[in-house]
């Protein structure tokens, strides 16, 4: 795999609008970016032996993101996870984004950043293989206040990808950004099933829902439930038992609050481990919360990569972000940013073997 930096065509969208793919390449690792969405489309990485696979659900071309907004792999913005009802104030004015996942608005509303071409700004080479994307959202797009502008950088080193996002604003408004990949270990050609992956989550307590996946109460200690992921365990492991947050999110899809809140540097938050291909990746974030997601609405009615319908079990999502819901929630880390302000996050994930 030779290092550096590549540009492609990858489709037009019927806008007319010219799409392209960035391919990332250092040693032992693999990524390509779209423009569409700022969207991870593939990520290559070795197993124990060295054998080379793409570990991430998604689409071959451009069609299939158009078709289906699965958010695989894609940028997630303004606002990451769900907003109760669409709606929030902010300084005493009330603002709606559209709901698009029943009563509430989920990752932006009914047209997310997922759905936007980005722009490339600038590239990396053989020595440092990045791609950073950018694009303005205007006042009031998806129902946001405050005109942004919002970045994200895709770089590569020896066994890790670092995803890094900045935002500022000329007013106040809110943000929450993140990156959407669905992770199945073993390969995405022929997934597996991402059951017997072992995961850990460094997490004292997590965040329990309503009937809509919208929190309700306050963090609740993982300590004596399925949520308990402080030592490794299968994810399948307590699937099939009928706790009621379990049976409410058909599994997991629930926010962790991970030890030490915001952070000034990402820290480990989750480690997951494949034993039958070997691979494993840490994910390592300087944000408060993080979304696992076992993959229980794939049902078989989308064909991705290599016209493979994915299934229940075939990936995980890990979503670092702020909690859910925030804006509604003062007693949560704050989504909000001033003008003049800038908002960052950062997150590494490490690939290694066992």
């Amino acid at each position: 795999m030779t290092a550096g930096v590549s540009r492609a065509p990858f489709g037009t969208l019927p806008s007319g609008e010219a799409v392209e793919i960035v391919t990332l390449r250092t040693e032992g690792v693999e990524a390509r970016v779209l423009t569409f969405g700022a969207t991870l489309q593939a990520l290559i990485v070795p197993d124990r032996a060295g054998a080379l696979a793409d570990i991430l659900l998604g689409h071959d071309d451009l069609a299939g993101y158009i078709e289906h907004r699965g958010f695989f792999g894609a940028t997630i913005g303004r606002y990451a996870n769900r907003i109760a009802k669409g709606r929030f104030e902010l300084d005493g004015t009330s603002h709606h984004v559209e709901p698009n996942d029943g009563a509430n608005a989920l990752h932006g509303g009914a047209e997310g950043f997922d759905q936007k071409v980005w722009h490339i700004a600038a590239t990396g080479d053989a020595a440092d293989p990045f791609v950073t994307l950018t694009r303005t959202s205007p006042d009031g797009e998806g129902g946001f206040p405050g005109t942004l502008n919002v970045s994200v950088t895709y770089r590569l080193r020896a066994g890790e990808l670092e995803i890094a996002f900045e935002a500022e604003s000329d007013r106040a408004t809110i943000v929450n950004l993140t990156n959407h990949a669905f992770f199945n270990l073993g390969g995405a050609a022929e997934p597996t099933d991402i059951l017997l992956h072992r995961i850990r989550i460094a997490a004292e307590t997590y965040l329990p829902i309503d009937a809509g996946s919208i929190p309700e109460g306050e963090p609740t200690p993982v300590a004596g439930t399925p949520f308990d992921l402080r030592e490794p365990q299968l994810i399948g492991a307590r699937l099939r038992e009928t706790h009621p947050q379990i049976l409410r999110g058909r599994g997991y899809d629930h926010n962790y609050c991970l030890d030490g809140g915001v952070a000034d540097a990402p820290r480990l938050a989750a480690r997951v481990e494949d034993a039958q291909s070997g691979r494993v990746m840490e994910l390592w974030t300087d944000q408060p919360g993080l979304q696992f997601y076992s993959g229980n609405f794939l049902n078989g009615t989308v064909a991705g990569k290599n016209g493979r319908a994915y299934r229940m079990g075939d990936a995980f999502c890990l979503e670092p972000q702020l909690y859910p819901d925030t804006p509604n929630r003062p007693d949560f880390p704050s989504a909000r940013l001033d003008a003049g302000a800038t908002y960052r996050h950062r997150s590494l994930y490490k690939f290694s073997t066992i």
